[in-house]
């Protein structure tokens, strides 16, 4: 655990117990979030569960003063029958808060929203296994998630808020989670918790539109079908211009995709600087770091006609139904055929990712930690 030290202070204002894991979204959003909440004087215990930190990410956290890590394998809970250990990783994070003593529990993951804690819980929400199911194979989820679904409901009923970057995200959740209200009568259930809607943020300093090459960028998630990749890589053969991958292409079949594989962020930063255009056909995402990173670059946006992209970028993207292999094609060739229109989605994208920063966005979330906190010092006050 890295110590947080405050001149003339022997704690800080606010302890936060947050979970995280590896994964590139939820690991993006607590780094950026914890480096943005450092004016504040907060410390701040990251619980990391899942596959392992790589070195870069442990050096990242380290690099901040205020943070500190704890590390456990513990199956996450979209993970094949995680819910042992799930459970172990329950008893874990309550010793975890039994030591630390946080004033906010902050959870990136849903179910341990129903652990008995002693602090109040806020849950971001990053993406649901069932709303995901949906987008990608067009029907509900079977009946073998229906533990996830339980499980997931009971966490976010068990949260005194519930934060999302889109207001598309939070309302598929209450859609698929909140109680029935004709059954609350009867089973006394509990009320769906607040929710809060808080654009991520991202460090613009990092990414920089350099000159521009006519070339065509991608970033691809191994494994995540809803990223609908191998629908872009075979129409990707029939554009003027070469697409670029950023990520393992695991996709078999066209040779649309000329692989860059894993980047690091300097290298990541590079290439989206150069390229004119970045795509993304996907079928779901809540709210897309990569293409919050390539609009700050200067890239046109060509993206998935979603609720939560339309939501984000509105008329700073160039948006094609991602199944229309026509209508996607035809909106790339706009692009690459007017060096006008190309250069004033650009610059659309850039000034709207601009207002998406790392300090606006823990503005907002210590603003939802206090909101949370005071019921109890008001409650402490009046016992006193």
């Amino acid at each position: 655990m890295n110590t947080c030290a405050y001149p003339g202070e022997a704690r800080p204002l606010m302890r936060i117990l947050m979970t995280a894991d590896a994964s590139e979204g939820v690991w993006r959003y607590v780094m950026e979030l914890a480096r943005a909440l450092r004016p504040r004087e907060v410390e701040i215990l990251i619980a990391v569960m899942g596959p392992a930190l790589s070195c870069a990410q442990r050096e990242e956290a380290a690099r901040l003063g205020h943070v500190g890590l704890s590390e456990k394998p513990f199956a996450l809970e979209w993970m094949k029958d995680p819910w042992r250990e799930v459970t172990s990783a329950g008893d874990w994070l309550l010793g975890l808060e039994e030591r630390f003593e946080p004033q906010v529990i902050h959870l990136n993951h849903y179910c341990h929203g129903s652990l008995p804690w002693s602090a109040p819980v806020v849950i971001t929400a990053h993406g649901c296994v069932l709303s995901w199911w949906q987008a990608v194979h067009g029907e509900q989820s079977p009946h073998s998630w229906s533990r996830y679904h339980a499980e997931v409901a009971a966490g976010l009923r068990g949260a005194n808020l519930v934060i999302a970057s889109t207001r598309s995200m939070l309302d598929g959740l209450t859609r698929l989670y909140a109680p029935i209200p004709r059954l609350m009568q009867y089973q006394n259930a509990p009320r769906f918790p607040a929710f809060r809607t808080v654009p991520h943020g991202r460090d613009a300093s990092l990414f920089h539109s350099l000159e521009k090459r006519n070339e065509i960028l991608c970033v691809s998630a191994p494994g995540d079908d809803a990223q609908n990749l191998l629908f872009f890589k075979r129409m990707a053969q029939d554009l003027p211009w070469p697409v670029y991958l950023i990520g393992r292409d695991d996709l078999e079949g066209a040779d649309g995709f000329d692989s860059l594989g894993i980047l690091d962020e300097p290298g990541r930063a590079e290439r989206m600087g150069a390229a004119a255009i970045f795509a993304l056909p996907t079928r779901y995402e809540p709210f897309g770091f990569s293409v919050l990173e390539a609009a700050i670059s200067g890239c046109a946006l060509v993206l998935g006609n979603i609720p939560c992209l339309r939501e984000t970028w509105g008329e700073a993207a160039i948006f094609a139904p991602p199944d229309d292999s026509q209508a996607f094609q035809s909106a790339i060739a706009a692009l690459i055929e007017d060096n006008g229109l190309r250069e004033e989605m650009a610059g659309r994208a850039r000034a709207r990712a601009l207002a998406f920063t790392p300090e606006q966005m823990a503005e907002s979330v210590f603003d939802a930690y206090r909101s949370v906190i005071a019921p109890r010092l008001l409650a402490a006050q009046e016992v006193g």
